[in-house]
Formats: structure tokens, sequence, C-alpha cells
């Protein structure tokens, strides 16, 4: 793994974290799309990659069968993890200390800005 590539998961970790924390958001809408888009994952990857990452609350099973399957990236899943970790407390710190409306906007703006890179977005 390169330097580079490690800055970039933690980043995509330190990204979600934030956004977890402050709107509730990571796994699905910051981290698949970040894997896919910047370090080009084929979709299982990502999503099996992101299952692991939150594995002890939610994906332990579903992990698992992406990994029997070959589709799950363990190194960049915890990389990430541990930058989610420290992000996530981040976020939450920024999200309670800014307007109810400021960060409904927040989130819809996101949402939509993301949902329309996946409508086009063409793989390398």
């Amino acid at each position: 793994m390169t330097i580079t590539t490690l800055i970039i998961l933690l980043l995509i970790g330190l990204v979600a974290g934030i956004f977890s924390g402050m709107i509730g958001i990571g796994g699905a809408i910051i981290i698949i799309p970040a894997l896919i888009f910047i370090l080009h994952m084929d979709q299982h990857t990502a999503q099996g990659t992101s299952l692991a990452i939150m594995l002890p609350p939610i994906g332990l099973l579903a992990a698992y069968n992406y990994f029997r399957a070959g589709a799950l990236n363990l190194q960049y899943a915890l990389i990430i993890a541990a930058a989610f970790f420290v992000g996530g407390y981040l976020g939450s710190k920024f999200a309670v200390s800014i307007p109810v409306d400021a960060l409904r906007r927040i989130f819809a703006i996101v949402l939509i800005l993301l949902a329309v890179k996946l409508l086009w977005y063409k793989p390398v």
C-alpha cells in the first residue's frame, strides 16, 4: 500500500466519521462512493469493505459473506475505521453547535450531490 492510498483511506474515514457524527450518514453515503470514485473499487468490494468498518454493531455476518466471496479489503476497512472513530467525534461536536435547520440543509445537500454524481457516474 502506498502512502497516498493510506492518506486517502484516512481521509475517507475522517470525512465519513465527521458526517456520521454530524448528520448520521457514513457508510452508504460517504464510504462506498469514495471507495468507488477515488480508489476505483468495484461495488461489491466497496460494500463489503464498508460493512467491515461497521462490523461490531451491524455487519458481522454480512461482512463475513463478502469476505468468503473475496470481496472485502480488511486492511482498508481497519484504517478507515480508525479515522472514522475520530471523525465521528469531531462531526458530532460540530453538529451540536449549529442550528437544527442548518444541519437539515447540510444533510439534504449532501444527499442530492451524491445522488446526482451516482446517477451519471461511468466506471473507469
